[in-house]
């Protein structure tokens, strides 16, 4: 009997793996190293393939859930392929590199890169960024959040995902829209970095790096002044007064 109930519960299952399976797009020009990446990433349910060039990736990223992006291609480089990519789309992008140093990390977040995975990197860890990722990319209730936040000459738009900098259009990359939009919601509010990191990244375990650090400095840039977001030391962040 108890046989029967599993094997019945087995298409269910099934369906649901099916279900939160992700289309991966692995953008690697070494052989090995794509092909091991997309084992593990078949072994866990997920539909991966990998491409060796960006001309490849720039072509395949349109009927996918999700990029890893290696930077260090044959034919253009990876912060190009990123900054294409979401030109034209808003397909999650999660970079996957050997650039470790600070600015390396700046300027692939700005590229619009959703997050930035340094090799060598466990696996455990990337599937659970990816997770993180795919969890903001999918839209929330908009009966929850406050749709329109109007702040000084600040306008910003969770509908659209537009912010507007005295009538102008400032573009922002999925993060820096989020970490912006938090703050703005609670002006007069300071919030920890643990509260960013969990409310934005989605991430409670990781306290290393310097990624809110990073999000807010390119906040700052450009929105044309560094006291749009106040430092409280020890503390965390809050929306300022220009």
């Amino acid at each position: 009997m108890n046989q029967q109930v599993v094997d019945s519960d087995r298409p269910r299952q099934e369906q649901q793996e099916r279900q939160d399976a992700l289309r991966v797009l692995v953008v690697e020009s070494e052989t090995q190293a794509a092909d091991t990446l997309v084992q593990e990433l078949r072994r866990h349910g997920h539909l991966a393939r990998s491409v060796p060039t960006a001309a490849l990736a720039l072509q395949a990223h349109h009927s996918v859930d999700l990029v890893l992006l290696d930077l260090d291609l044959p034919d253009l480089d990876g912060l190009e392929v990123c900054r294409r990519i979401r030109a034209v789309g808003d397909v999650p992008i999660i970079t996957v590199t050997t650039r470790g140093a600070e600015l390396d990390r700046v300027l692939g977040l700005q590229a619009g890169s959703d997050d930035y995975v340094v090799k060598p990197y466990g696996f455990r860890e990337l599937l659970a960024r990816m997770e993180a990722v795919m969890r903001r990319a999918r839209p929330r209730p908009a009966s929850t959040r406050q749709q329109v936040i109007t702040y000084g000459p600040l306008r910003i738009d969770t509908r659209i995902r537009e912010l507007l900098l005295e009538g102008r259009r400032v573009d922002l990359t999925p993060k820096e829209f989020d970490l912006l939009h938090l703050l703005a919601s609670q002006p007069d509010t300071t919030l920890s970095r643990r509260q960013l990191m969990s409310q934005v990244w989605d991430d409670d375990w990781s306290h290393r790096g310097r990624t809110i650090d990073t999000h807010v400095s390119s906040l700052r840039g450009k929105l044309g002044s560094s006291n749009w977001i106040v430092t409280v030391r020890g503390v965390g962040f809050r929306l300022g007064h220009p």
